[in-house]
C-alpha cells in the first residue's frame, strides 16, 4: 500500500527518541490517518488503533502517556476502554474526540477527569491546546511541561520546516477535515484528475473518493 504524503502545509519533522507517546483510538480510517499524520508532525510517538480491543493489544508493553479516543467504537466503547487503561496506568491522560456522545458518556468522561471533550470537526488549535494541558499534567513537580508547540519546534531539522512557522500558526484555526480536503484535491490535481490513481495513493477506494469529491462540489469547495 502506498504511503500517503504529508500535507504540504504541515512542516516535515523528524522523530526524536523519548517523544511522548500518544495512542489514537478511532474507527474511521481517514480521521485516524489524519490524526496520526498531524500528531507525528507535532513530535509525538503515535500509536493508532481501530477498536478498543486493538488498542489494548497495542498498549501492552508500550504504555501511552496520552490517549485521543472516540467514544463510539465497534465492540467495547471508548469510556470502558479508558477506564481499564486508567486502572492499569493511573497517570495516563485522556482526550475525547467524538462526533456524537450521550449525556451519560459525557458525565463519565468528566468523572474520569479527561483533559478535554472535543467534538468533530475540531480545530487543530483546540487539539493542540488539549495536548498542552495533558503534557502539563504529566510534568514532574517543579519541572515545566514541554508543550506540543515546543515538541514540534524541537523536532524541526530543515530550514524549510523552520520557515513554516507562520503556516503552522495559521493551521490552528482549521479543522482536520479542511486539511483532508486540501490533501485530497492536491493529490487529484497531481494525477491530472485521474481518480483511480489518486485513490490508490490516498489509500481509499475509488467510490469513497467519488463521494468525497461529490460532497466538496455540493458544498462549493471543490
Amino acid at each position: 500500500m502506498t504511503t500517503n504524503p504529508k500535507p504540504q502545509d504541515l512542516p516535515s519533522l523528524s522523530k526524536a527518541p523519548g517523544d511522548p507517546r500518544v495512542l489514537v483510538v478511532e474507527d474511521e480510517a481517514r480521521m485516524r490517518e489524519l490524526l496520526q499524520r498531524v500528531l507525528t508532525n507535532w513530535g509525538f510517538d503515535v500509536l493508532v488503533a481501530r477498536s478498543a480491543e486493538e488498542a489494548t493489544r497495542l498498549s501492552d508493553g508500550r504504555d501511552p502517556e496520552v490517549v485521543v479516543l472516540d467514544l463510539n467504537l465497534p465492540g467495547e466503547g471508548g469510556i470502558e476502554f479508558f477506564k481499564k487503561l486508567r486502572a492499569r496506568l493511573p497517570r495516563v491522560q485522556g482526550i475525547v474526540l467524538t462526533g456524537f456522545a450521550s449525556l451519560d458518556a459525557a458525565r463519565e468522561a468528566i468523572h474520569l477527569d479527561v483533559v478535554e471533550f472535543l467534538t468533530k470537526p475540531c480545530h487543530l488549535g483546540e487539539l493542540e491546546q488539549a495536548l498542552d494541558r495533558a503534557m502539563r499534567r504529566l510534568a514532574p513537580p517543579g519541572k515545566p511541561a514541554l508543550a506540543a508547540q515546543e515538541l514540534a519546534a524541537d523536532a524541526v531539522t530543515s530550514p524549510e520546516a523552520r520557515g513554516g512557522e507562520a503556516a503552522e500558526n495559521a493551521n490552528a484555526g482549521r479543522t482536520l477535515e479542511e486539511i483532508e480536503r486540501e490533501h485530497i484535491l492536491a493529490t487529484l490535481q497531481r494525477h491530472k484528475g485521474n481518480r483511480t490513481a489518486a485513490a490508490a495513493e490516498l489509500g481509499i477506494s475509488r467510490r469513497t473518493l467519488y463521494y468525497k469529491l461529490d460532497g466538496y462540489e455540493r458544498e462549493g469547495k471543490a
